[in-house]
């Protein structure tokens, strides 16, 4: 086979601006959502100036802008705001906790266990959700001692990203891939169709992320370790109470490690005991639900669960810092009146300086003063207006209390939508959009917050990377590309082939955006194999898995950039550790791939 000559103005054209806009993405110095739009605008222009052959003008805007209604988008956008439905209403929570005993029993174990972990949730769950699910987790485990987070997170990254490629749901690029692939004429491909493909590399995988990773990275366990927060503050006991009759001290084994009993530990529990308690926010979270207890009254809390029904609102929990110029200043929670008032309920207080009286009395007989910072649960409106009226500054981001009483809802419709798609009963549009409307429908999703679920950054991402994949195909660029590729591959068996272009787009993945490589990789792959006359799947699924293998840099993927400050990471952590994860998969990846389709 020859060489191909030079290629049509079109299509070197489309190569020039797809090269551009890697490199853009690379830089990083403008903003992704930007480079996208930039991209989209210049394609509109350019083939409304100069339409491709055959075409009118106004089919270049068509081209150019058909990705915002593309099915791959709705499918993506779909699935981000069902994995919403399961971080706001706690559906993955009981899996949190288990890693979070398997850890205190066995570090090793505990490791294995949450790498296997991350792998399942995400084969289901796309890989962004999972990743921030269980972060906290992890940083909260190296707070209290146990492996420093910068030992586990890129393992644990490595894990979510190998389990996210298993499935076509996985991540939002494994589903441009095989829509563009089916867009192209290749049969669709259903979501669990080279699972067991992904399974047996990951066999050989996990020994490596599991034992030897963590030797390769550093240990910033000291410059990684924060001052969290301590909160004093009232473990109220009900008269009806299965903790009657124990002490503190029976109950501490079977507490988080941040959070204490204060006082005496051996003066017996009674019904409508107040306790005097400290921990941090999610150890008090952690207390309340194990033990079956609450840290602010009753009515209080009654009270901010009907206003929040009532005005169809979430209850979220902030941190508030008690100015110089606040009421507050030397008065107590009690005397202050701020829930008959306001509505809220402070659940703890953090001082900056622990006087004599803690844990001699409760936090609520503590005098407040500036720089104190208040841990309050109410409705949104009700914390702006006491944090207006008494000079309070907010300090952390607000958190949802998840609603606990559609987790197991959340969780259906999930299992149903992924179901229901991975039988063929439907397009994975069809289930994931119908799941999406479950969960709007069911509350599980409010409409109006549905802002926090969706990417604007993805959305324009994906539309640019369907635009350029387009112009790539109907320009000839990737024809062009395929005969340049067919001809110097040629001559190689079909593993090496499939080896071949699967690390080609992996270099892709790796230095720009997994989206744009794989929407230049496909139809490139699809030319390959028309050309060689090679079956098409394994050298599409070559493409999917290699725009999955973005180990080596930070910039490969959303998730490497969102470890990267928590661990403390530089760019060489993750290729000292990245390029053997690539190698060691690419080559289980391949020789699969040969033996199960050609």
């Amino acid at each position: 086979m020859d060489m191909p000559g030079i290629p049509p103005f079109h299509a070197l054209a489309a190569m020039l601006l797809t090269v551009a806009m890697f490199v853009a993405f690379a830089r990083g110095r403008i903003a992704t959502e930007i480079v996208s739009l930039v991209t989209i605008v210049i394609i509109a222009l350019g083939l409304f100036f100069f339409p491709l052959e055959g075409q009118h003008q106004t089919d270049g805007l068509t081209l150019a802008f058909a990705g915002f209604g593309h099915p791959a988008l709705i499918t993506i956008c779909a699935l981000m705001i069902m994995g919403r439905g399961l971080v706001v209403t706690g559906a993955l929570e009981p899996a949190t906790r288990l890693l979070s005993e398997v850890w205190k029993f066995n570090r090793s174990l505990g490791m294995f266990v949450s790498l296997v972990l991350a792998m399942a949730l995400s084969m289901m769950v796309n890989d962004t959700p999972v990743l921030v699910l269980l972060l906290p987790v992890f940083v909260a485990l190296a707070e209290r001692g146990a492996m420093a987070a910068s030992k586990t997170l890129i393992p644990l990254n490595a894990a979510v990203l190998i389990g996210g490629m298993a499935t076509t749901i996985g991540t939002s690029t494994n589903l441009l891939v095989v829509s563009i692939a089916a867009d192209l004429g290749m049969r669709p491909m259903r979501v669990f169709d080279y699972t067991h493909i992904v399974a047996v590399a990951a066999l050989f995988a996990l020994p490596y992320l599991w034992l030897v990773m963590p030797r390769l990275l550093p240990d910033n366990g000291q410059a990684f370790a924060r001052n969290r927060r301590v909160f004093s503050a009232t473990l109220r006991v009900d008269d009806d109470s299965d903790l009657i009759g124990e002490t503190p001290r029976d109950l501490q084994a079977r507490m988080p490690e941040d959070f204490q009993f204060e006082g005496s530990l051996d003066r017996q529990i009674t019904a409508n005991s107040r306790l005097p308690v400290s921990g941090s926010h999610k150890a008090l979270e952690e207390a309340m639900r194990s033990l079956k207890a609450r840290v602010a009254p009753a009515w209080v809390v009654e009270r901010i669960n009907a206003a929040a029904r009532g005005h169809a609102s979430d209850v979220v929990v902030v941190e508030m810092a008690v100015t110089a110029e606040s009421r507050l200043v030397g008065l107590t929670i009690p005397s202050s009146g701020v829930a008959g008032q306001f509505g809220v309920a402070v659940l703890g207080i953090h001082q900056q300086t622990r006087g004599p009286d803690v844990g001699r009395h409760e936090y609520s007989e503590l005098q407040l003063r500036p720089g104190d910072v208040l841990l309050v649960m109410g409705s949104l409106a009700e914390i702006e207006e006491f944090a207006e009226s008494d000079r309070l500054l907010l300090l952390e981001g607000v958190v949802e209390v998840p609603r606990r009483s559609k987790a197991w809802l959340a969780g259906a419709i999930m299992f149903g939508s992924v179901f229901t798609a991975s039988i063929g009963l439907w397009p994975i549009a069809i289930a994931a959009l119908g799941g999406a409307i479950l969960m709007f429908a069911t509350g599980c999703v409010k409409f109006d917050r549905v802002g926090r679920a969706l990417s604007a950054n993805v959305i324009v991402l994906v539309a640019a990377s369907i635009a350029i994949g387009r112009l790539i195909l109907e320009s000839g660029a990737a024809g062009w590309l395929g005969q340049l590729l067919s001809a110097g591959l040629q001559f190689l068996p079909p593993a090496a082939i499939v080896a071949a272009v699967m690390l080609f787009v992996t270099l892709l993945t790796n230095f720009a955006s997994n989206a744009a490589a794989a929407t230049v990789g496909t139809p490139i792959a699809f030319s390959i194999a028309q050309t060689l006359g090679l079956p098409v799947e394994p050298l599409v699924l070559a493409v999917l898995f290699g725009c999955n293998l973005c180990y080596a840099t930070p910039i490969a993927y959303q998730t490497n950039m969102l470890i990267m400050e928590e661990g403390q990471y530089k760019f060489g952590d993750y290729l000292r550790t990245g390029v053997p994860l690539v190698i060691l998969m690419a080559t289980v990846l391949s020789i699969m791939l040969v033996i199960t389709y050609m």
